[in-house]
């Protein structure tokens, strides 16, 4: 890389289970003002601007036009946008200040869930012809993976409830569920109420800056030392459901075996999920996994992946951690994987 590129500010939204009183449009634009705010800046100082949601959510087609109107119609800007969680539009806002083309890049994602029924809604990732027929939702895909783990002796039942209780016993101020949470019925055996995300409406932004930008920006500038995403098989019946290879390849790619990270935040929006990915990044226990709560605390869709970054980066703004892993992950049972490795200054 021959730019340094660095996650300088973030904010998010107090993530809620309904948001029927705010339209996206309302519901971002003081995240955006707030992240901008931390940072100085003003609209027309971004070079890039780049966005993630999914129209699947919303209902209508081009949604995401309408959340522009939160950016500002004036003056024009450089703009794009990924139908993926704002993960995937970080990655390409960050492609775009390598090549120098622009010097700031504002990356946002948001999401509402609650309108609609959000497993149904999820089924349409599937293949078309051979799975979505069936109409397995994301639960009961999550489910056939924790058993797979199960039956493999990786994990037990007493184990997840242990992840989600320690997701859940968060002091983020943003979470939407936090504190002593019952792990609840089974929803689709062996996954508990508790080994689920909850269904909820969020938003989130950061704003990426290069080299000496960054460091004008931000006192402790959270630098992407790597950032890299890979994909497995569309079918489900040709993947090992107990690993990720895609998140060790990521990972491998990103340098985060390089050397050993303090902080990992994953995207893992159940319990079992975590399990997987640790094995694959090779997270022992010296390190902190979701001190934020993580998707169990909070899942906005399209959205929780930027979150996990987000996190991780301000873990670094705020000196609590110095070298940091976020991941985002989309597709059911793990399908798609990005790791960012970041990194704070030498103190």
């Amino acid at each position: 890389m021959t730019r340094e590129i660095a996650v300088v500010a973030f904010a998010q939204t107090d993530h809620r289970r309904t948001s029927d009183d705010l339209s996206e449009v309302e519901m971002l634009m003081p995240v955006l003002h707030r992240v901008l705010d931390r940072t100085g800046l003003k609209t027309a100082d971004i070079g890039f601007t780049c966005s993630g949601s999914s129209d699947y959510l919303a209902g209508r087609a081009f949604s995401f036009t309408l959340a522009l109107d939160g950016v500002g119609a004036w003056p024009p800007i450089s703009e794009s946008h990924v139908e993926m969680d704002g993960a995937w539009a970080l990655y390409e806002a960050w492609i775009k200040l390598l090549t120098g083309d622009a010097d700031t890049a504002l990356v946002y994602s948001y999401g509402k869930s609650s309108p609609g029924p959000l497993r149904d809604v999820l089924t349409r990732q599937l293949d078309p012809y051979y799975v979505a027929p069936l109409w397995p939702d994301s639960v009961a895909l999550a489910a056939l993976q924790a058993q797979a783990l199960i039956d493999a002796g990786e994990t037990d039942e007493p184990r997840l409830a242990t992840i989600a209780a320690r997701s859940r016993a968060t002091g983020n101020p943003h979470a939407q569920l936090r504190g002593p949470v019952p792990h609840g019925d089974y929803l689709v055996r062996p996954l508990r109420t508790g080994d689920c995300p909850p269904i909820g409406d969020g938003a989130a932004a950061v704003i990426l800056a290069a080299g000496d930008r960054a460091r004008d920006l931000c006192a402790r500038p959270a630098w992407i030392r790597g950032i890299d995403h890979r994909i497995e098989a569309h079918s489900l019946g040709v993947r090992d459901l107990t690993d990720s290879p895609s998140t060790r390849l990521a990972a491998e790619r990103a340098g985060a075996f390089a050397r050993p990270v303090d902080t990992a935040e994953l995207h893992a929006p159940f319990t079992a999920q975590e399990v997987v990915l640790r094995k694959a990044l090779r997270l022992d226990d010296s390190v902190r996994v979701n001190p934020s709560g993580g998707a169990l605390a909070a899942n906005p869709v399209m959205a929780a992946g930027l979150i996990r970054i987000g996190e991780a980066a301000a873990g670094i703004h705020r000196g609590e951690s110095d070298r940091a892993l976020g991941h985002a992950t989309s597709g059911p049972c793990l399908q798609q994987n990005l790791v960012a490795v970041l990194e704070g200054d030498p103190r």
